[in-house]
């Protein structure tokens, strides 16, 4: 049994809804963090926090779903740690896994139907990481994005604000 964060807009809710009950039948334990309807929502605050639900090691992977899972893939990427992978087919899917170690998988719920959805979701948690020359490629992407955050810090104390506190608006 994993456990499993998810979460979507409003576009995504049917096929998350969907997603969320394939997840509990194949015996998975899922943390569903919204939203709860096809009412209109944004997406940006769910997103992340299916992020850091993963990134914290309350889930050992997330999902994130929208009408094309473009934008939330970007949410998804925005918290450290997260590797968001838009994954509409299967290739994408197994590679996402394979060769970048993708913890978050995105996918678009007007681009595939939820049977397409259902190989997708197999076909991520199936697949391992294959490590060796991709490790050294993976180690590079976080080293990066650690040293993107203490650029934007040092420039926050430059300009007199303090970076650890913002809260973005939403």
């Amino acid at each position: 049994m994993t456990r499993i964060a998810i979460g979507s807009d409003h576009a995504g809710y049917e096929l998350k809804a969907h997603v969320v009950g394939v997840l509990t039948s194949a015996g998975h334990e899922v943390v569903d963090l919204g939203t709860h309807s096809t009412a209109a929502v944004d997406y940006p605050p769910i997103c992340a926090e299916v992020g850091r639900t993963v990134r914290d090691g309350a889930a050992v992977v997330g999902i994130v779903i929208g009408g094309s899972g473009q934008g939330e893939q970007l949410a998804a990427n925005k918290v450290h740690g997260v590797r968001a992978a838009l994954c509409n087919d299967l290739y994408t899917a197994r590679y996402a896994r394979a060769h970048n170690d993708a913890n978050v998988l995105s996918m678009g719920a007007r681009v595939v139907g939820t049977g397409l959805a259902e190989e997708i979701l197999t076909t991520f948690l199936a697949t391992p990481f294959d490590g060796g020359r991709h490790r050294r490629r993976v180690d590079q992407i976080t080293a990066i994005e650690q040293a993107e955050g203490e650029r934007a810090v040092q420039a926050s104390l430059a300009a007199g604000t303090d970076a650890t506190s913002f809260t973005p608006e939403l």
